[in-house]
């Protein structure tokens, strides 16, 4: 199957909760072994930094390992092997084919790629391969995966565990939110294999509850944005307290200087890989900016959020979200709330309705900006401009994933324009201009905008079938 054809970038991998900027108009392996003979970090070359904001890469000592064409080619088990067939898995993503073989080899790894290009399963094979064969004891896991957000651990965790289970490995997922008596509990009755956040991983660590010196493989997933929500001192606190000479593992959709103390402190020889460019646009994605008037924001959000299909929609501030929600409930749209406020069960809940069409649009702040996917998702709404140009390419991403198209419109006032302009030169975009009013025929064949029925409608919680969307291709 060619690799266009993939529709199911399900577990692919932002600042949670953005800053508001009230100028800005919104209203609303095996055990992983010490790598003897590996040069030292003093022995880094560098490269010129490409990309404005990026630290000059390291330059990799020892070469890199050819590509892998097929998963068929890689020394991985025949059960791991099977379950990926069965998933549809048969030919690897780029990021996938250029760093599994060395992965699977225990180097260090320094991967880019933009969202949905794969990098889990990516960095989640060969963590698991190497980690297979092995059996932890109570509160020491042999594997450490550090990600920003629940939701993008969550979706990490539910993309490896049908892998794990094929190598017979435990994993744990610990996260903020969530009862830290059951998260001690799966610890205490073992997991090979832990995917957390750094907050409630360093206080499980404090109870007691868990310790780090047995963790042979550590992958920090979204490294940039984990820096961005100042976890820096919680991540270097947690990988000195990892296994010395172990493998590690750096993927992110961008690469700037706040993760160049990262790369230079925790990172030996690293294979460097790199699929998009992290400032590029996606090729597949139509990019707008919509001139509005600020009396006609409103309407033109509303308009947008009643379209056929399924829409995420970007606010800065959690307030803004819940306002905007309520009205397009009471409009007759059928929309639910995403943000740091509301509980992991309730975000959770609204996740699994968004995703299955229970609920179609779905306004959230930047905590929905990564490490979420939904199938054929094929607009993303800015109606607050984002702050920065990574902040952008991310809520971008959640459409136009896995080879498939989307557009990401942008709705700006007269006084933003300038700082778009910005932003979008930081993005390396070119986006297409329209100067637009609600009800008018351009806002509709853009967005697919109509009229709302006005009729107001109550969000009820279904009976969520879990095995759907199991079959099929996904760029995990």
């Amino acid at each position: 199957m060619n690799r266009a054809t993939r529709t199911h970038d399900r577990y692919s991998p932002t600042r949670t909760g953005g800053s508001a900027n009230s100028g800005r108009g919104g209203r609303f392996g095996s055990s992983a072994q010490g790598r003897s003979g590996a040069p030292s970090r003093s022995g880094y070359g560098r490269r010129p930094a490409a990309l404005q904001g990026e630290f000059a890469l390291p330059v990799t000592v020892t070469p890199a390992l050819p590509p892998a064409a097929t998963f068929a080619e890689l020394n991985v088990p025949p059960a791991l092997l099977k379950m990926l067939t069965s998933l549809g898995m048969n030919e690897p993503f780029p990021i996938q084919a250029a760093t599994l073989p060395n992965s699977l080899a225990g180097r260090d790894v320094l991967g880019r790629g933009r969202t949905g290009s794969g990098k889990t399963l990516a960095f989640g094979l060969a963590l698991l391969v190497r980690t297979s064969g092995q059996r932890a004891e109570s509160r020491q896991p042999l594997a450490l995966i550090l990600v920003p957000t629940r939701e993008l651990a969550q979706q990490v965790t539910d993309a490896l565990t049908p892998y794990a289970r094929s190598l017979k490995l435990r994993l744990a997922t610990v996260v903020g939110g969530m009862s830290i008596g059951q998260q001690a509990n799966a610890l205490r009755s073992g997991a090979e294999v832990v995917v957390a956040t750094p907050g409630r991983l360093r206080d499980l660590i404090e109870r007691g509850d868990c310790r780090l010196d047995q963790v042979g493989i550590t992958v920090l997933d979204e490294a940039d944005q984990m820096a961005d929500m100042g976890f820096m001192p919680q991540i270097t606190h947690l990988l000195d307290k990892v296994r010395p000479g172990g493998q590690r593992m750096l993927f992110s959709a961008t690469l700037d200087r706040n993760v160049d103390l990262l790369v230079r402190r925790y990172l030996t020889d690293p294979v460097v890989h790199s699929v998009d460019p992290s400032a590029g646009a996606v090729t597949t994605m139509e990019h707008h900016v919509l001139h509005i008037q600020g009396a006609d924001k409103q309407a033109t959000t509303v308009e947008i959020a009643a379209r056929d299909g399924r829409v995420i929609m970007f606010l800065d501030t959690k307030h803004a979200v819940d306002r905007l929600t309520e009205h397009l409930l009471n409009s007759g749209v059928r929309a639910a709330a995403l943000h740091g406020g509301k509980s992991q069960p309730q975000r959770t809940r609204t996740l699994a309705q968004f995703k299955t069409g229970h609920v179609t649009v779905l306004v959230a702040t930047n905590v929905a900006a990564r490490g979420i996917h939904v199938d054929n998702l094929d607009l993303v709404v800015n109606v607050d401009p984002p702050s920065d140009h990574k902040d952008y390419l991310h809520r971008g991403g959640r459409t136009a994933r896995a080879g498939e198209s989307g557009s990401v419109v942008t709705l700006v006032l007269p006084n933003q324009r300038r700082d778009m302009t910005r932003l979008m030169a930081d993005a390396g975009i070119v986006p297409q201009t329209s100067q637009v009013r609600s009800g008018e025929a351009e806002l509709r064949r853009i967005t697919g905008a109509q009229t709302p029925s006005g009729i107001p409608v109550t969000i009820t919680a279904p009976v969520v079938n879990r095995r759907a969307g199991r079959n099929g291709r996904r760029s995990w």
